[in-house]
């Protein structure tokens, strides 16, 4: 019997890694149902939600605030040609205006749509713009950031990020013409970062060139290489990166933000010295931010809603709150966890479970061989289920039909008269399920917890 038992919910086990794809790094199911002797239950998974393009979710911010050109209107010269002065910005004409929104919108148009800044008509004070994204949620980054520019790249860039919804900011990443000049930093690149440096933050000069403006348009920061530290080349091996994000201290922080910030602190002036005659050909202008990521959920939800302007979680196992950040009333018995990626491919759902407040039993099974240290509560839907018809109230007791009693409804109450439950006035036919046969189901859960971790 215990062996047969044993041979089922393996089974089951087996089924459920089958249930993932190929793709089984995307962590996308919360529970599913699995057979046992006692019926369906569900198994609980670490979960998350697909990545998307968060830009559609986000507000951007510019400092100072009348940043934008076209109030006065005023007209630019090219970059490469300071006598082609005949580009327009106007922010009180639709076709003339240059305004954020347009950082945002559908590439691929033609005339190409860009936001773009006042020009440097104030040098050499230093022309300035911070622009913040924020998308008052946690998110995790999946992919590059990359910042298109038709201005030409700026020749001192900073990227920031900040955890605490822009209260505090930290740097991602500085960009220059020259490290050394700007920031007094060694020039590095994302190539030049190990596994150990991967926190490391570097200046890079491959992104600052502005002379060649019409072919190099791009400003990224590197997140795929930097999972590829760990996945290798073209991230064949995710499995090893998600067990890198749950033991690694601060790995998951690093790619985790709820805010961005871009600081442009000198424009791109071509390949020679700034043209004080002709200061209209400096400036900035961004055609297209693209930031991939997904709602941070705590691997507790695998979808994220944007309701009212805001992001959040559609938390599962018993967790709430905009990241799944807590557990749900009711359900605090024991401390909130993240979920996490491992063991794979499922990982460990780390539920919550409600609070203690009937009976606890603790099971002793060292007679099967088997000691279970974990304590469960009746009818919590995981270990102990009400029999024989009961009703779970509260998650605390079974309600029993009238012909049965005990913790779990276990016991005919016919055991207690004359006869026992044989005798020919007795209430029940059959014997009621018997303590072995409880000690077996929490065998087989033992078993089929140790298998998950396998």
């Amino acid at each position: 019997m215990r062996f047969h038992f044993a041979l089922t919910l393996w089974t089951s086990v087996c089924q459920a890694v089958q249930h993932y794809p190929a793709a089984w790094g995307h962590y996308d199911l919360c529970k599913f149902q699995i057979y046992t002797e006692e019926g369906l239950t569900w198994d609980y998974m670490a979960c998350q939600p697909e990545a998307a393009d968060m830009t559609q979710y986000l507000k951007v911010t510019l400092d100072p605030p009348n940043i934008t050109c076209g109030d006065p209107p005023e007209t630019y010269c090219a970059l490469e040609n300071p006598y082609m002065c005949n580009n327009e910005c106007d922010a009180n004409t639709e076709e003339l205006a240059h305004p954020p929104k347009l950082m945002f919108d559908i590439e691929g148009r033609n005339p190409t749509t860009f936001w773009q800044s006042t020009s440097w008509q104030k040098y050499p004070k230093a022309l300035l713009v911070n622009i913040t994204l924020s998308w008052n949620k946690t998110i995790e980054l999946t992919d590059d950031i990359v910042l298109t520019f038709e201005s030409g790249r700026p020749e001192q860039m900073v990227l920031e990020k900040s955890l605490d919804y822009g209260r505090t900011w930290q740097p991602y990443q500085f960009y220059a013409t020259d490290c050394l000049d700007a920031f007094t930093m060694e020039p590095k690149t994302v190539q030049d970062l190990t596994q150990h440096t991967l926190l490391d933050i570097i200046c890079t000069e491959d992104y600052s060139r502005g002379y060649v403006w019409k072919y190099d348009k791009t400003v990224r920061f590197e997140i795929k290489d930097r999972f590829a530290l760990f996945a290798g080349p073209r991230l064949h091996n995710m499995a090893s990166l998600y067990g890198q994000l749950d033991t690694t201290k601060n790995l998951r922080d690093f790619f985790t933000i709820t805010d961005l910030r871009i600081r442009l602190l000198r424009p791109a002036t071509g390949a020679t010295m700034v043209d004080e005659d002709k200061l209209t050909r400096y400036f900035y202008a961004i055609s297209d931010i693209k930031v991939h990521g997904r709602c941070k959920c705590n691997l507790h939800a695998n979808s994220c809603v944007f309701d009212k302007e805001k992001l959040g979680c559609e938390c599962e196992h018993n967790t709430t709150g905009p990241d799944c950040g807590r557990c749900k009333k009711s359900y605090q018995g024991r401390a909130w966890s993240s979920g996490s990626y491992l063991p794979i491919p499922k990982g460990t759902a780390n539920i919550c479970i409600p609070n203690n407040i009937g009976p606890v039993i603790r099971p002793n099974v060292s007679s099967l061989g088997v000691a279970n240290r974990k304590e469960a509560r009746v009818c919590d839907n995981e270990l102990l289920r009400c029999q024989n018809g009961g009703v779970c109230v509260n998650n605390v007791r079974c309600s029993c039909p009238s012909d049965y009693s005990g913790l779990l409804c276990e016991k005919s109450r016919c055991e207690a008269e004359l006869g026992g439950c044989r005798g020919p006035d007795s209430g029940a036919a059959l014997p009621a399920p018997s303590l072995r046969l409880l000690l077996l189901l929490l065998l087989g859960s033992a078993l089929l917890g140790g298998a998950s971790a396998l």
